[in-house]
């Protein structure tokens, strides 16, 4: 880019500078500062051209190009030479000094660009600096910022130019009375103490290695001097910060003797600022500066300070930090770095001070002694080693206190010990166990929100952090490892431990690799030595039971099982290859899951699966009866955690199955009856689950064990006749008998499949119905508990649903059937048909579908009674109301399944048309009923049914599915239903016809029919609540069923629809008329014969009815039948009894709304009167009498029919010229 070109850019963006808009001048220094990363020099050299130039050029402008020309001088400042350097350093000196009073960002820009140029060009600054700082004379305040500043940014450059400065700068000070340029002063003092100190912490590096501190000593003094005795009581509270700042690197400069001789003055004084200031950062800052300074020459005089500094630095760190400030943060780690001064030369007298405060109640106090601790501990190790004892036995009390801030503070202290060498000590497992025991905490439900610049601790709950420390103890500080290990173990199986399970199992896995790479027998745990230690078998019950419930507490499943694979050869020396295959699939299968699409059914049968397969590879009765020892003995841990305890009697039972001791099996599962908890449902569930998988291997221990213990003492305890009468002795025999006979299910449900058979009449159900029905007197008493009919009832389901899956099903007579079916028809009837609140209906009706179909057949009327209550049971239940719990819905719900699952097994046993008729039969009256949510229900039973029968059909010939009219005669009306969710389920009930028809007809499963499939296009018009639009949709599904409907069907269909005209829901009734009329039209052709049967039923139903819309569609189909069978429709009409009543009136009517139609009926009525005389004479009982005249009924029928037709006697003769 030309140099020219570059100029006159610069020129045009300069002069722009001055744009009214500030995003516009923002832009535009952007841009020059971008032009001046390419050519820097030259855009330098236009900048301080064009300041020349522009001399009453503004201020602000004036320091937006200075800021621009700073950030190209930053960039390239190597890239600059001296004469570039030299012009830039006059104009920005001229620019900062060229007004006296204050104008600081114009005044602070140039003064950042000497700055900038001194980091390459110190020599030249310089001499322009030190031209305005002369003797004599108080410089401008932007010098002194200046020189302050270039002390800071290029010290190897600056510190040989000090001692002039000092010298100069020192009378100055007493010159200075504006507080504005003492503040100048004594920022320059400080960082020329900083730069100092830097410099000759560098000797090495820099320029001149012959500079000594005793070089700066007296002049540092002598401004000392000046500061702390006169600029230090100044009311301004600025300048008395600046000074404070100052004194802390002054005081490393100043001399030992004047050092050691200030302290007892110097100390005070600052001590006094943290009660003068708000914001203490720089008084602690300085004050950790003179404390070092202090230390390091050796100061006798400190220790006469130590107290009054302990008890300022102590009520320092108990403020509580309530504010997020920087400074705040900053001030606390200052007053930290002074403890930890005064911990490297004081340490008994700290300790002294600190650890008694420990015990302080006051939470501040505690937290801030803490977190003093802490910072000791980490920064004065090798100081407080011999004093380990002692600050562990000080912890005692803030290891009981119970506030959340002290218990934070608590484990960070720990957290410390653990990284020097404390928990090695005697009292360290107590600390060990307090971190454990925090990480057992439930977890906070809001966690709380960490402050943009607050430490990260501080903001995280007391058991993340522990949860935090002890995973990071265990992997990062190797001594901790023989402390941990195997010392953690301890706390797997007490259950106040549980919510710290995921943790310490991460722990030990890192720990436990950690030992078996050391070698194994560091990695075998020594139980002799370590008697507090679980065995192997608490530890697998303990690990695989809370594996159960896999990803409650951040995922313990995972842990657990990864613990237990790792520990193998502890657990047993045969498990580590088999489950070096198996945890991993188990592991798999968590990944591949979440909590919410975990089927905990199939999780529980993996677990079993496993405990299986390990039971198998050990193959060893005594350890397997030693676990399930231990396992019995853990079971009241879970007391609080019903699915737990579930879980771990399955495992019981699957420990149980696998032992070869029968004595041990039968004690075990004596004791399990005595010592559980009959009350809890969860509890009988799950011990009856114990004795089913038992029993898959143990079946008559078993079954003689559960004998033995209705024989025994304790269960005639409960059961004496003077107990029955005590309601609560009552209740407890009552949930006593409910485990047992859910026991003798579970057993059932269980049991090989081959001998099943043969103990389920003679063992199971016989002592199932003895526990069940009482006796006191010999009266039977009908027991009252929920529970205990739910338990018999699910008992039979299971021991029904054992025989049916038997494969001597088919053979085995099952000769209790009818009784148990009417029991479960008992409880059915006892419940309330209005409500529905537990689930004896639902499970009951279970049973009775696994009964149903055993052999042998229920008696057509006991099978009449089962559907009809079944029904009555469930549809006349009301519809809960909106908003109700999740809890009843499902209830509902399964009820309904239930109940469509009995139906469909009693449908299975008679798959014909006959069959299916019956239990549509039993469907009908509910089907039709005036409630919308019975007939909601029926309806969707009924297409339930019909799509069960349409996929398991099967026709060996062809033969007609006879009742199809009549069962679309049925469902085809309610397509107009005031419900929409009825018509949507009335066309998938004739959909489903249709294609029965078609399965019937010869066509396979899998065709698919373009009418019928119409049918569902038309639900979405079923929807519409237009009346039009509805009845347009019932028109077009009559189309359909009349394009497939055989024609041996159709008079069926019509005198079912005839039936619907009477529907009390009008919608019905009207869609019936239009179904009606939309097959006379698209059908009536071949009904001829059929005609005086339909005028016959239409008649009829005009005497039921006198609505309109029921007039006028039978005044429509007597014209559509007449349409196309006059003479049969005039004969029918014709054939009525007279004289003609209204209804038979209103049929003739209907013959005249056709002209043609008119003149073809009075033809055949002219044809009929002419070939009939009109009377025939009749003579009297005396022959004297003279004959009579008598009329013809048939000529008396014709010569009325005109005139009810309200035909005009002109429209007799052809062209309408009438006779008269």
């Amino acid at each position: 880019m030309a140099e020219p070109y570059v100029k006159k850019l610069s020129t045009v963006l300069l002069e722009a500078i001055t744009d009214k808009d500030p995003l516009v001048q923002e832009q535009v220094c952007g841009a020059l500062c971008a032009l001046g990363e390419a050519q820097p020099a030259e855009v330098l050299r236009a900048c301080e051209e064009y300041l020349w130039q522009h001399e009453k050029l503004a201020h602000p402008y004036r320091t937006m190009i200075l800021r621009a020309m700073e950030t190209v001088v930053s960039s390239h400042i190597s890239d600059l030479d001296k004469d570039m350097a030299r012009a830039v350093i006059f104009l920005v000196s001229s620019e900062m000094t060229r007004v006296k009073d204050l104008v600081c960002d114009w005044q602070q820009a140039a003064s950042n660009v000497l700055v900038a140029v001194g980091k390459q060009f110190i020599g030249l600054v310089m001499e322009e600096v030190l031209s305005k700082f002369q003797p004599g004379a108080l410089p401008h305040y932007f010098v002194v910022q200046t020189l302050a500043n270039l002390a800071a940014s290029n010290v190897f450059g600056m510190v040989p130019f000090l001692t002039s400065i000092l010298s100069t700068m020192l009378p100055m000070l007493g010159m200075a009375k504006h507080d504005t340029m003492r503040v100048a002063f004594c920022c320059a003092l400080q960082h020329f103490s900083e730069s100092t100190l830097e410099y000759l912490a560098n000797l090495d590096q820099a320029p001149d290695p012959t500079v000594r501190k005793d070089t700066f000593a007296t002049d540092i003094f002598s401004a000392y001097d000046i500061l702390f005795n006169h600029w230090l009581q100044s009311r301004e509270a600025k300048l008395r910060l600046a000074v404070v700042e100052a004194l802390g690197p002054m005081s490393h400069l100043l001399p030992s003797e004047k050092l050691e001789e200030q302290l007892p003055k110097l100390l005070p004084g600052v001590l006094a600022l943290y009660r003068k200031h708000a914001e203490t950062f720089h008084v602690s800052k300085s004050l950790g500066q003179i404390l070092e300074a202090a230390v390091s020459v050796g100061s006798r005089t400190l220790e006469a300070q130590l107290d009054a500094l302990l008890a300022a630095l102590h009520a320092q760190i108990c403020v509580p930090v309530e504010s997020s400030s920087p400074l705040v943060v900053s001030n606390r780690k200052e007053v930290l770095r002074c403890f930890t001064v005064l911990a490297c030369c004081s340490p008994d007298r700290l300790l002294a001070f600190l650890l008694p405060k420990l015990d302080a109640n006051n939470e501040r106090t505690r937290v801030g002694t803490l977190q003093v601790v802490r910072h000791v501990i980490n920064s004065a190790a090798s100081q407080m080693e011999v004093k380990k004892p002692f600050i562990l036995s000080s912890m005692r009390l803030p290891l009981l206190d119970t506030n959340s801030k002290v218990k934070r503070a608590v484990v960070q202290v720990i957290s410390a010990m653990a990284h020097h060498g404390y928990l090695e000590q005697p009292g360290g497992e107590a600390m060990v166990a307090y971190i454990v025991q925090q990480c057992a905490l439930p977890p906070e439900a809001e966690p709380q929100k960490p402050g943009p610049d607050s430490e990260e601790p501080a903001t995280d709950s007391v058991r993340d952090i522990s949860i935090s420390t002890l995973y990071l103890v265990s992997t990062t500080v190797d001594r901790m490892s023989h402390v941990l290990w195997p010392h953690l173990l301890e706390f797997l199986t007490p259950v106040r431990f549980t919510g710290a399970l995921t943790p310490l199992c991460r722990s030990l896995v890192h720990l436990a690799q950690k030992r078996e790479e050391v070698g194994a027998d560091a990695f075998l745990i020594q139980y002799d030595s370590n008697v507090t230690l679980p065995s192997p078998y608490a530890i697998t019950t303990r690990l695989l039971t809370v594996s159960s419930n896999p990803y409650l507490g951040d995922g313990r499943g995972a842990a657990s099982l990864r613990l237990l694979s790792v520990l193998h050869r502890n657990i047993h020396p045969l498990l580590g290859q088999r489950w070096a295959t198996t945890v991993p699939l188990l592991l798999e299968h968590l990944d591949e899951h979440t909590e919410e699409t975990l089927s905990q059914k199939e999780w529980e049968e993996r677990l079993l699966a496993f405990l299986r397969d390990t039971l198998a590879v050990v193959s060893d009765n005594t350890w397997i009866c030693q676990l399930s020892l231990e396992m019995c003995r853990q079971l009241p841990c879970y007391n609080g955690t019903p699915q737990e305890k579930n879980f771990l009697y399955k495992c019981i039972g699957t420990t149980l199955g696998a032992a070869s001791s029968k004595e041990v099996v039968r004690k075990h599962l004596q004791e399990l009856l005595e010592t559980a908890r009959h009350q809890e449902e969860a509890e009988r569930e799950g011990l009856a689950c114990c004795f089913g998988i038992c029993a898959t291997s143990h079946l008559d221990d078993v079954l003689a064990q559960l004998e033995d213990f209705m024989r025994s003492d304790v269960f005639r305890r409960s059961t004496g006749i003077f107990n029955i009468f005590k309601d609560r002795s009552e209740n407890d025999v009552e949930k006593v008998k409910s485990t047992l006979i859910l026991c003798y299910g579970h057993v059932a449900a269980r049991a090989p499949r081959e001998l099943v058979l043969a103990k389920v009449e003679s063992d199971i159900l016989r002592n199932i119905f003895q526990y069940f029905s009482t006796k006191v007197l010999g009266i039977k008493v009908e027991t009252k508990d929920p529970a205990l009919k739910l338990c018999l009832i699910q008992s039979v389901c299971m021991a029904s649903q054992a025989i049916c899956s038997s494969a001597q099903a088919g053979s085995f007579h099952f000769s209790r059937k009818a009784e148990l079916v009417a029991q479960m028809m008992e409880f059915i009837k006892a419940e309330p048909p209005d409500s529905l609140r537990t689930p004896i209906r639902k499970k009951a009706m279970l049973a009775c579908t696994y009964l149903v179909s055993l052999e042998p057949a229920l008696e057509e009327r006991v099978q009449a009674d089962l559907i009809r209550g079944c029904l009555h049971s469930v549809m006349a239940v009301l519809p809960e109301p909106e908003g109700e719990e999740d809890r009843q819905k499902s209830l509902y719900l399964d009820t309904m399944h239930a109940l469509e699952d009995l139906l469909t097994s009693l449908l299975r046993r008679n798959m014909t048309p006959q069959g299916l008729q019956i239990m549509v039969e039993h469907l009908s009256p509910w089907i039709r009923s005036p409630r919308g949510h019975e007939r909601v229900r029926a309806l969707g039973l009924s297409a339930c049914l019909l799509q069960h029968f349409l996929e398991h059909l099967h026709v060996s010939a062809l033969v007609p599915f006879h009742n199809l009219g009549l069962l679309i005669g049925l469902f085809s009306p309610r397509c107009a239903d005031l419900w929409p969710a009825t018509r949507q389920e009335a066309v998938s009930c004739v959909h489903a016809l249709l294609y029965l028809q078609l399965g019937y007809e010869g066509f396979s499963r899998d065709y698919r029919d373009d009418v019928a499939e119409q049918l569902l296009a038309l639900k979405e018009g079923l929807v519409h609540p237009d009346p039009a639009v509805l009845f347009h949709t019932c028109h077009s599904i009559a189309q359909i069923i009349a394009k497939r409907l055989p024609p041996e069907q159709l008079i069926s269909l019509l005198l079912t629809l005839f039936e619907s005209l009477g529907d009390p829901d009008k919608n019905c009734s009207r869609a019936a008329t239009i179904m009606v009329n939309c097959l006379l039209r698209e059908r009536g052709s071949m009904l001829q014969e059929k005609v005086p049967e339909i005028v016959s039923v239409l008649r009829s139903k005009l005497q039921e009815t006198r609505e309109e819309h029921v007039l006028q569609a039978a005044q429509h189909s007597v014209y559509l039948l007449a349409s196309q069978h006059c003479a049969a429709v005039v004969s029918s009409l014709l054939g009525g009894p007279l004289p003609f009543d209204s209804h038979t009136c209103t049929l003739w009517r209907a013959l005249a709304l056709e002209p043609s139609l008119t003149t073809q009926v009075l033809g055949l009525l002219l044809e009929k009167m002419s070939r009939d005389v009109p009377f025939k004479e009749t003579r009297a009982f005396l022959l004297s009498s003279p004959p009579g005249r008598e009329a013809t009924l048939l000529p008396l029928a014709v010569s009325g029919a005109p005139g009810l037709m309200r035909i005009a006697p002109f429209c007799l003769l052809p062209g309408g010229e009438g006779a008269g």
